[in-house]
């Protein structure tokens, strides 16, 4: 069995590594939160972008068929 003074440093030692693991990992969410952050606000962006080119598209389709002599809608 091992000493109340060697038990109670070796528990602190313990504590002491969790601490810095949950902080390594607290660091580490911190950076992929910011991450995210950034994916979203680019795919926002894109998916305007994408709606943009589609109204593009349908106008000159639009205008392909009404140029052709198909109904203009």
């Amino acid at each position: 069995m091992m000493p109340k003074g060697e038990r109670l440093d070796r528990i602190e030692r313990i504590l002491e590594e969790m601490a810095v693991r949950q902080q390594y990992h607290d660091e580490a969410f911190e950076r992929h939160d910011a991450e995210m952050k950034v994916i979203t606000a680019a795919i926002a962006a894109d998916a305007e972008n994408i709606r943009a080119l589609a109204r593009i598209a349908e106008i000159h389709h639009q205008r392909l068929q009404h140029l052709e002599g198909g109904p203009q809608v």
